[in-house]
This record gives C-alpha cells, sequence and structure tokens, in this order.
C-alpha cells in the first residue's frame, strides 16, 4: 500500500484493550501513524501476544489535547464506559471533517454517550472480546486473540480491514443489538464477582447460579423490548460460560474494585435498570446490584 494512502489511528485509552489494539495496529501495513491519547507517558508499548511472541512498539504518545497537531482517520476510544467527558475533549483536535470514531466500550449505548460531542453518523459501536490485562505502563499481556465486531455497512467494513493483519478477528454483523446486550448478558452477570469481592469461582458458591440468571432473565427481557433478538437459553449459557471458565478467573468489574478504581456498574446493570424503567419492565435484581455497587464509592 503506497505511504501516503495509509491510515493516521488516534487510540483514546491505551490500557488492556487500547493498548492491545494500538500494537497490533502499528503492524499493520493499512496503518501509517498510531497516536496513543493517554494521561501519562509511556516509553513504548509491549504485548505477549497469545502465541508467546512479543510486540513492541514506539507509537506517537501525546498527554494532552492541546498536543495534537492534524486530525486523524479514525479515533478509537477505549476508555472506560464512565470515562465519556474525558475522551471527548480529544475530539477537537483529533476529528477533522472525514474522521471516524470506534466506540471500543462496554454495554450497549456505544452511540448514545458520544452523541452529544461528535455526530452519531460518524460512530462505529464495537463490542469488544479480546482478554488482555495491562502488567504495567504499556506492559500487556494479550492472553487469546479475541474479537470486536461492528455493525455492517462501509464504516463497518473499513474498520474489519484495519484488523486484516493481526490474530484478532475482526467482523461486521447486520444485528448489532442482539450482539450487543448477548454481551451485556455476560456482563451483568460478572457484578456478583465485584459484589462478593471474589473471582469467577464464586459462581460455585450456593445461590450464586441463580442470582445470576436472574440478572440475565431480567436483562433478557429488556434487551427484547429494544429489539435484540435474545432467546430463553441466554441465562443458562451465561451460567455454563462462568462455570467453565478458570475459577482464578477477574473479570474487569472486580478489578476495578479491587484496585480501588471507579467501575462500570451503570454501564452492565444501570442501563438495564434505566431501560427497564422505560419500557415498564421489572428489574429489582439489577437494581440492586447497581445500588449497592454505587455505594462502594459513597463517602460519609
Amino acid at each position: 500500500m503506497p505511504a501516503q494512502s495509509r491510515l493516521s489511528i488516534a487510540v483514546v485509552g491505551p490500557g488492556a484493550i487500547g493498548g492491545t489494539i494500538a500494537a497490533w495496529l502499528s503492524r499493520s501495513p493499512r496503518v501509517g501513524q498510531v497516536t496513543l491519547c493517554a494521561r501519562s507517558p509511556l516509553d513504548r508499548l509491549v504485548v505477549e501476544t497469545p502465541d508467546g511472541s512479543v510486540i513492541e512498539s514506539d507509537p506517537r504518545v501525546v498527554t494532552s489535547p492541546a498536543d495534537i497537531t492534524a486530525p486523524v482517520d479514525w479515533v478509537l476510544v477505549a476508555t472506560k464506559a464512565y470515562d465519556v467527558e474525558a475522551a471527548s475533549a480529544w475530539f477537537a483536535g483529533l476529528v477533522g471533517p472525514t474522521t471516524r470514531i470506534a466506540v471500543l466500550q462496554n454495554g450497549v449505548e456505544h452511540v448514545e454517550r458520544f452523541a452529544p460531542f461528535v455526530a452519531p453518523d460518524r460512530i462505529t459501536p464495537v463490542v469488544v472480546d479480546i482478554p488482555a490485562e495491562r502488567t504495567g505502563p504499556g506492559r500487556i499481556l494479550h492472553r487469546r486473540e479475541g474479537t470486536v465486531i461492528v455493525p455492517a455497512g462501509q464504516a463497518g467494513d473499513d474498520f474489519v480491514a484495519l484488523f486484516a493483519d493481526s490474530v484478532i478477528a475482526a467482523s461486521t454483523t447486520d444485528d448489532f443489538p442482539t450482539v450487543a446486550w448477548t454481551k451485556l448478558a455476560l456482563n451483568c452477570a460478572g457484578a456478583v464477582n465485584a459484589l462478593t469481592g471474589q473471582p469467577g469461582g464464586v459462581v460455585r458458591a450456593q445461590g450464586i447460579a441463580d442470582l445470576m440468571r436472574a440478572m440475565v432473565r431480567e436483562c433478557v427481557a429488556v434487551g427484547r423490548a429494544v429489539g435484540a433478538d435474545l432467546g430463553d437459553d441466554l441465562p443458562d449459557w451465561v451460567v455454563e460460560r462462568a462455570m467453565t471458565s478458570p475459577p482464578d478467573s477477574v473479570n474487569s468489574l472486580l478489578g476495578d474494585r479491587l484496585a480501588g478504581r471507579p467501575m462500570e456498574w451503570d454501564a452492565r446493570n444501570g442501563v438495564i435498570v434505566r431501560l427497564g424503567r422505560d419500557h415498564g419492565i421489572e428489574t429489582p435484581v439489577n437494581a440492586l446490584c447497581a445500588t449497592l455497587l454505587s455505594a462502594t464509592a459513597w463517602q460519609p
């Protein structure tokens, strides 16, 4: 690909997901400059890949929106779902007339979160499943290949093309709401780990599997109300996934609580309560989880 046609990419939020994606894109012949928009300086990215090899890259790192000198072709937002305002502060310099924004976050409100800051038709929502852990500043363990899924269309096709030279499986779907709500079913049930302070094996404790099923049943009811095609077997599927996962696995919600960081409880459980209320659907289990998780940040 001629150098002049290579794409410029900015990744806002170079944590485990953002850093992994930035490292792989830095190897793509389709991509020219990769810019990391970070809170703190990084000397380089070092990612241990699923096959044990290591990707080392030296992307441009900026720590202030004032350091942006020109717009890019793609802005990939990989911050936590509650960090929208801080992420959007980068748009003034990064977003030009043809820039597209991909939102790689949890939940089902990718477009709604950023619509106040950029035209919705510029936004590509992304469902991400990339098992990766940040082990230090700019250091990431990418455990398994993973997937990214986007809505079908020209923007989706162009986004998928970015990953042609990586091990991350990128694809489009004609039914993005169903994909997003299926992922939300997994995420909402993960609240039990943050509430109990226990890793994945807690699903085997008395009553926990039934609690998870109840949370997912509420998610299914609300998801169907907004147009997702969710089967009756989804609660059992979520529990089976939990049962077959490593018992010492730590999801991001639990990881954030253990580290004393803010948690994405609203994107995982609160959204089910809010949209359920809009559609007249009771969601008492998710409401209780959201209330308890929100209270962990309370100060007397």
